[in-house]
């Protein structure tokens, strides 16, 4: 990915967050320096994977496939005293498939904030067996109520939720307008848990064609 288009999938998410009234802790306001003036904390927080990630997956085409994310809590996976739990925004643009992929540690709840609407569907292909062993499901939960997983998209609007079952390949994309999404799971790994359906790269390598507007959470890592 250019910078520039990180620079702009950026900007455009701290809009979504004031437009919907979503206010962001300090550190997601921090420019590149402000990592090296706060480094123990900035340290600490890359630990966790936790601040900005945009990716387009190795697709070389961010707005057909591609997902700009901020993950706001965290913890370090079966470490005593850690946070057992996480919690991102995404923000999905419209036709901007995330594509299929399962996750064998992390249970998780997709919930629609507001703007368009979030397209999410499942495929048995590719299934990965949950580290509990148990049997990957084949109907999923939108609201109390279940579902088939399989041979439909299933389309959330403003206010609803769905939980992703561990295991079960998975990909979203946003319809009508960009989609604010809230996520919130357990303990979450974007190094080791993400089993795709493709050989997708799950981070993208930059061309710095401009100046960083903000560190993503694995730039800080590395600083």
């Amino acid at each position: 990915m250019k910078r520039s288009q990180i620079n702009a999938a950026l900007r455009a998410a701290e809009a979504t967050c004031a437009a919907h009234g979503w206010a962001l802790p300090d550190f997601a306001r921090w420019a590149p320096g402000d990592h090296a003036a706060n480094a123990e904390r900035s340290a600490w927080l890359a630990a966790r994977q936790i601040g900005w990630d945009v990716t387009d997956f190795g697709s070389g085409d961010f707005a057909s496939r591609g997902l700009t994310l901020f993950c706001a809590r965290n913890g370090l996976y079966g470490q005593p005293g850690e946070r057992p739990y996480a919690e991102k925004l995404l923000f999905v643009g419209v036709d901007q498939e995330t594509p299929f992929h399962a996750h064998k540690m992390k249970l998780e709840d997709i919930m629609v904030r507001g703007g368009g609407t979030l397209c999410v569907e499942f495929t048995p292909e590719g299934a990965v067996t949950p580290l509990s062993g148990e049997a990957v499901a084949e109907t999923v939960w939108i609201d109390g109520a279940e579902f088939p997983a399989f041979g439909q998209v299933h389309r959330l609007t403003a206010g609803q939720a769905i939980t992703i079952p561990r295991g079960l390949q998975h990909r979203f994309w946003g319809e009508g307008a960009p989609v604010f999404v809230a996520e919130v799971s357990q303990c979450n790994d974007d190094r080791g848990d993400n089993f795709f359906l493709e050989p997708l790269g799950r981070f993208s390598a930059v061309d710095e064609d401009e100046d960083p507007y903000r560190l993503l959470w694995n730039e800080a890592a590395a600083a």
